[in-house]
């Protein structure tokens, strides 16, 4: 009974909702417009892009933006970025070139091009307020002798270019990969791992005696600690910067440097090509909007010229359209920042055009002798409750997309983003369109043209004109076959399902390939879900021309031998001097390429043959004999001492060493593994530590970060479904529809897995995306078959079919027809949006329109108890005719025998 008094409640609200907006047409015409205006201004003076990349992608809270606090605290990272070498997530302002020789050349061969294009580098001029800035004013200087810190490589090539000059071969000078000597810095022993790429060795070499090497990679780092001036000149420098290599790459007069292949990044790289593909897509969105508008004009029209709604569908798009800019003015009033990853909304509210097409659907399907103002109320009580319904699914799972839940801020600006744009839309769908569709019944009702506006002549005079005046001018009533008793299932969509379509896919000879079909897809959606990657790389959401790309591949071509390089901080005081403590060390770095001061520490006893096992004669050889070595020199930026004020005595309370481990091709999966492995090291071991990379703030727990807002938006929608069994006319209905979200969501995880889509931000969206789509195309065809009265499954499907197949297939091609243009942005991020909304159409489209017509003619609800209704009815009426007829006979019979009593009334 409460199912009942909800539901007939609902209607009734819409009813009168309906007929509110049917009585004040203009006033819910204009109110939406202005709004538009006043909110779209906005979007063109406060757009705003975001320009802090780590802020959009990384996990917002992590362990390890806790420990690059912790490090920074004790070892500034600024002064030992150049040590804390990262691929692309290198922090603060840097210029990072890769030399690389031209036909499979030697590299070591181009030493003198490779310094001429350092030296051009290095006198790289930027302008601020009449003053000339050069590398050398911007750098990062070292704590001992105040010089521009520079990579270890450039001496090694410095070294190979005084051998060349002197008649030596490069083969004289030792290089040893991926530890080196360098000759011209005191001897002391530098880390080339990542400096130097494509390296081979000479045969039967003990040391690894490089041969051969196909790239150098050379950073120039510049200071991030300082006024805002500073980094408004640093950040000119990279432009400049960029610059060269372009001139470099490009000139067409004979250089010295044309034997080599020059690519560059910079810290406003990544977010240039991130930024890029909002940038790229324009075009291609207005493609979209022009194809959409198109289609749903093409699918809204009918051979007659009355009831036809060609500009309804055009007005529907438009609605949506301007909805999504008084979104947008409400984003950026906000103070919200665009980015990229927000491309997707303009197609995810599409939502708004099922909307329009069901509204014209139930507008469609209301009795044409009633007023216009009734029919549209009528239509609003058909339609708004399920559209109701829908809308707060779509609030409901990007609200909690948006939550605090969510760890990755660009999927919750995103989510945010969605769910303004779904209320504004509810609001202009209703209010706006629910004019246009007044006025568009207004004009049906006083029979004038639905293209033209004119009035439609009387079937005598068409009968008096030429064929194609007739075609033009008709008003359907030539066309209404014996099955058509409603002149709107004249239309094609609707035609064709009902004739052709329901009749085939209730065959019984159809079925069993309907069930082989969704084995097939169940089996590949199965497993696809087994072999879901992370896509926590960035290079998946930048533009796919990009620059950025471009170097990022060329370094894992020639730099992936290597980790990133490891910050091990120990940030308490232990007893280096003691041997437990020493193998304990050994044990927590085995299997790492290490650049220890302790490991050089403990050779340089060994050299002089000393001991060092108690604490003062550790740090007295220590601090006065060791750090005072040349080639040992720069391990004091390593240590922090503190002096005892009682005994007069120095303690180390904090060192740190650098780790670098071995990996192949699949570096990055590599490293997310080696964190792992760490992470519970750094929380129980005996030996106070934390490990810390640049990288890692993208890394640490990205997969469980990036996985949560689907977890979170799909538990949300299965409890209120739960909930509200007992709220719905028929809880089947609800049942139903579960399994079907799930089936598709299902279907779109695997499907976009074995596709080639990783699990990013972008993808994630979609898939949350996903369960509403599906949940938005499915519940209306199930609700219709829950609730119908036909005595038989297969009748039921057909009315499902009917009623809703049209509006289903209407937004559903528009929103396919809308990303296609997609496929033509040059962008990594738009070719995931386009996979992931093309699978959830297709298996959307596949579970309406072929699984599930085919699967309720099988499970329940079954239909028998209205069957048994209808008998009993019709029974009651055939005895209640019965009755009449006796008692016609009876009175008949009276008459008879009383003729007096007939005459005298």
């Amino acid at each position: 009974m409460l199912r009942q008094v909800i539901h007939r409640g609902l209607r009734a609200s819409f009813y009168w909702l309906g007929l509110f907006v049917s009585r004040h047409p203009v006033f819910f015409l204009t109110v939406p417009a202005v709004l538009t205006i006043i909110f779209g201004s906005t979007v063109l003076s406060r757009f705003k892009p975001e320009r802090d990349l780590e802020v959009l992608v990384a996990p917002t809270h992590s362990l390890a933006k806790i420990e690059r606090s912790l490090a920074n605290s004790l070892f500034s990272i600024d002064q030992s970025k150049h040590k804390l070498y990262s691929d692309l997530h290198t922090p603060g302002r840097y210029g990072r070139l890769i030399l690389l020789a031209r036909s499979g050349g030697n590299i070591l061969e181009l030493a003198d091009q490779v310094l001429q294009v350092h030296r051009q580098v290095l006198e790289l001029r930027v302008t601020y307020k009449g003053f000339n800035y050069t590398f050398a004013h911007l750098c990062v200087l070292s704590h001992r002798d105040r010089r521009c810190l520079l990579d270890d490589i450039v001496t090694v090539f410095q070294d190979i270019q005084q051998a060349v000059l002197s008649n030596s071969s490069f083969h004289k000078v030792p290089l040893s990969y991926p530890n080196t000597t360098l000759k011209l810095q005191d001897g002391r022993v530098s880390f080339i791992g990542h400096q130097l790429g494509g390296v081979s060795f000479s045969p039967n070499s003990r040391d690894q005696q490089v041969k051969f090497a196909r790239a150098v990679q050379i950073t120039y780092y510049l200071r991030s600690i300082g006024p805002v001036v500073q980094d408004v000149i640093a950040e000119r420098w990279e432009n400049e910067f960029c610059a060269l290599v372009t001139r470099l790459s490009t000139t067409e007069t004979p250089h010295p440097t044309d034997q080599l292949h020059i690519q560059s990044l910079t810290s406003f790289s990544l977010w240039r090509d991130f930024h890029q593909t909002g940038m790229l897509s324009k075009g291609e969105v207005l493609v979209s909007l022009v194809l959409v508008l198109l289609a749903a004009t093409i699918s809204s029209s009918m051979r007659d010229c009355l009831r036809g709604k060609p500009f309804l569908g055009l007005l529907g798009v438009l609605t949506i359209c301007i909805a999504n800019v008084t979104a947008a003015g409400i984003f950026f009033i906000s103070d919200g920042k665009f980015n990229s990853t927000l491309l997707g909304i303009p197609f995810f509210a599409m939502h708004g055009t099922k909307g329009v097409f069901e509204l014209l659907a139930g507008w469609r399907r209301t009795r044409e002798n009633l007023p216009f103002k009734e029919r549209v109320a009528d239509a609003f009580a058909d339609v708004m409750v399920c559209y109701t319904m829908t809308s707060s699914l779509y609030i409901i799972t990007f609200g909690m997309g948006a939550s605090p839940f969510t760890n990755i801020e660009s999927v919750k600006i995103f989510c945010q983003s969605m769910c303004v744009a779904i209320l504004v839309n509810y609001f202009y769908v209703f209010s706006f369109y629910g004019s246009c569709l007044v006025f568009a019944g207004q004009l049906e009702q006083n029979r004038y043209h639905s293209v033209f506006c004119c009035k439609i002549p009387s079937a005598e005079y068409l009968d008096r004109q030429p064929t194609w005046f007739k075609t033009m001018m008709s008003d359907g009533h030539d066309l209404s076959t014996h099955h058509d008793s409603v002149p709107y299932q004249n239309h094609f969509i609707q035609h064709f399902l009902r004739e052709h379509y329901t009749e085939w896919i209730t065959n019984t000879y159809v079925k069993p390939f309907v069930v082989i079909l969704y084995l097939i897809y169940a089996s590949f959606s199965f497993m696809g879900c087994l072999q879901i990657s992370d896509g926590s790389n960035i290079v998946n959401l930048l533009a796919s021309n990009s620059p950025s790309v471009s170097y990022a591949v060329t370094q894992q071509k020639y730099f992936s031998n290597y980790s990133p390089v490891i910050g091990f901080y120990i940030y308490e005081p232990i007893e280096y001097w003691n041997s437990t403590v020493q193998e304990h060390l050994k044990t927590l770095s085995h299997g790492f390429n290490k650049i220890s001061w302790m490991d050089n520490f403990f050779h340089y006893l060994r050299v002089v043959n000393i001991s060092a096992s108690t604490k003062s004669d550790f740090i007295n050889i220590l601090k006065g004999s060791f750090l005072r070595s040349p080639e040992y020199q720069h391990f004091t930026e390593d240590i922090i001492f503190s002096k005892n004020r009682n005994t007069d005595e120095y303690d180390i309370i904090a060192s740190r060493m650098y780790l670098v481990a071995r990996t192949t091709e699949k570096k990055r999966e590599e490293v997310v593994e080696l964190l792992e492995k760490l992470r519970p090291l750094m929380l129980i071991n005996s030996i106070k530590f934390i490990a810390f990379n640049p990288t890692f703030v993208f890394m640490d727990r990205y997969s469980s970060s990036v996985i949560s807002p689907i977890l979170t938006s799909g538990f949300s929608v299965l409890t209120i479904l739960i909930l509200t069994f007992f709220l719905v006319i028929n809880p089947l209905g609800n049942f139903w529809l579960v399994l079907t979200v799930t089936s598709v969501e299902l279907g779109v995880l695997g499907l976009m897995t074995l596709w080639n889509v990783g699990m990013d931000s972008i993808s994630i969206l979609c898939l949350i995306y996903t369960l509403n789509f599906a949940m938005d195309h499915c519940a209306p065809h199930l609700y219709t078959f829950v609730l119908a009265t036909e005595h038989t499954r297969t009748q039921c499907i057909k009315l499902a079919l009917e009623e809703h197949g049209a509006a289903i297939l209407q937004n559903t091609s528009c929103f396919v027809i809308g990303i296609m243009p997609l496929v033509f942005v040059p962008s990594n991020l738009t070719y995931t949006l386009f996979k992931c909304s093309l699978l959830t159409a297709g298996c959307t489209l596949l579970h309406c329109f072929v699984i599930l017509p085919v699967f309720l003619t099988f499970f329940p609800p079954s239909k028998k108890r209205h069957k048994k209704k209808k008998r009993a009815k019709r029974k009651e009426r055939e005895r209640e005719r019965e009755r009449e007829r006796e008692r016609e006979e009876i009175e008949c019979i009276e008459v008879r025998e009383n003729p007096d009593h007939v005459t005298n009334v």
